[in-house]
């Protein structure tokens, strides 16, 4: 007992000590009070506002009614403001800078429109600071119209202004500085979009010659940036072709000139288009490279009227020449793929039978096959068990499903084991932004 006294009575002079003993129950538990910063910046906010309305971004990743970017340089970040008014000049971007140690309106940037489309911040012209990059809608009727302003001189200066479909912020040419690759439709509705290059050179943006796409401008559905197979910088686009296909356009300098470099002047089409499939580019290996996939349609017998597809990934070099890279089988409406070994995937059939897939493989006459696996979902209440039993091995376990496979005669000839199955299963991820696969 003496001794629980002792320790409760070094315990209260130690609180006694750290003031904690001083402070009441309701001190404790209030809440934290705002600083003086915060206070002049949202009554400059409250002053500025009045007879307008917040109007946020609706696309890309600043979506934020009051955003922050160090425009000029100087190391402390200025806040942005989107509203919307009733001027002629209706879209309003409000710049609030710190003077005298409190925050005040500095600047007011006005445009005509009806909504902020994107907005981006991005070193153009090399100097301290960021530039904004903005695109807005004028109406359903007319093209977008991007904007770009400098603060490198203390107060706004509009570098540009271009109608546009859709464009890309990407440093392309690697000097640590980004361009704008912008997208822009063709004369009529039926006719391709082109593509410039807008980079700053001697004091003002400069605009590449055109690049034409393989689709129309409402046919993008996806705008990646990545690198070519020799690491050259790179915009890979992807359109759909009659709502059945994907086709992907590569853009990138080539000794200095803008290229559409995946164009065939023989084709008069990109890269091969993909019939009946929505497969975009990807980075299947992880190697910082993204992939162009490119259908194989499989000897398959299936009980289903689907038709499966081998897909051979290759990369792009800046001459336009192709590296193949790996070869899957997908099962888009499994969602998930396998890995097959490049020396012999070509000679791979698959008979689908509900959710038993049979691997078989033809020999090199091509006039016999063999079994080499089978996968199997599992989806009942017994799905545990029944993915380990008649030497089967589990590949990979889900919410409500349990995939599994067996190895058959022809696996051994292949190299195929249970380890290396189960490294070459994968599940098809979906796209957090654009919601495909």
């Amino acid at each position: 007992m003496r001794r629980r006294l002792y320790f409760a009575a070094l315990l209260l002079a130690a609180l006694l000590l750290s003031g904690c003993g001083m402070r009441t129950v309701d001190q404790m538990y209030s809440l934290p009070k705002r600083s003086q910063e915060y206070n002049d910046l949202q009554a400059a906010i409250d002053r500025a506002m009045d007879g307008l309305e917040y109007c946020a971004p609706l696309s890309g990743e600043n979506q934020q009614t009051v955003q922050t970017a160090d425009l000029d340089g100087d190391g402390t970040d200025e806040y942005l403001l989107f509203a919307k008014g009733g001027s002629q000049k209706p879209m309003q971007i409000l710049i609030f800078g710190q003077q005298e140690g409190s925050y005040r309106l500095r600047e007011i940037i006005e445009n005509r429109g009806s909504a902020f489309e994107l907005v981006e911040y991005a070193d153009m012209d090399g100097q301290p600071g960021l530039e904004i990059v903005v695109g807005r809608q004028v109406s359903d009727q007319v093209l977008r119209s991007l904007s770009v302003y400098t603060f490198s001189g203390g107060e706004s200066e509009q570098l540009m202004a271009v109608g546009y479909s859709k464009f890309v912020s990407a440093d392309l040419n690697s000097d640590g500085k980004t361009e704008l690759m912008v997208i822009t439709p063709g004369e009529s509705e039926a006719d391709n979009a082109a593509a410039s290059l807008y980079t700053y050179r001697d004091g003002s943006m400069n605009r590449s010659a055109e690049a034409n796409l393989s689709e129309p401008a409402d046919h993008i559905k996806r705008i990646m940036v990545s690198r070519l197979q020799d690491a050259a910088p790179a915009v890979y686009v992807a359109s759909s072709v009659e709502e059945s296909a994907i086709i992907t356009d590569v853009f990138a300098l080539k000794d200095g000139r803008f290229t559409n470099v995946s164009f065939s002047s023989e084709s008069g089409t990109s890269v091969q288009t993909l019939r009946n499939y929505y497969v975009y580019a990807d980075d299947i290996d992880d190697d910082g490279v993204l992939e162009l996939p490119s259908l194989i349609v499989m000897g398959s017998k299936s009980t289903s009227a689907s038709t499966h597809y081998l897909i051979r990934w290759f990369a792009m070099a800046l001459d336009g020449l192709e590296v193949d890279k790996m070869y899957t089988f997908h099962n888009f409406d499994g969602g998930w793929y396998l890995q097959l070994e490049n020396s012999w995937a070509e000679r791979v059939t698959v008979t689908q039978d509900g959710n038993v897939y049979h691997f078989s493989l033809w020999d090199e006459t091509l006039r016999k096959n063999e079994k080499m696996m089978t996968v199997f979902a599992f989806t009942g209440a017994d799905r545990d068990a029944a993915a380990v039993e008649d030497n089967r091995f589990v590949l990979y376990k889900a919410d409500g499903v349990v995939y599994a496979a067996r190895l058959e005669a022809a696996s051994g000839s292949c190299g195929i084991t249970r380890e290396s199955l189960i490294q070459s299963f994968h599940l098809i991820h979906q796209d957090w932004k654009t919601g495909e696969t």
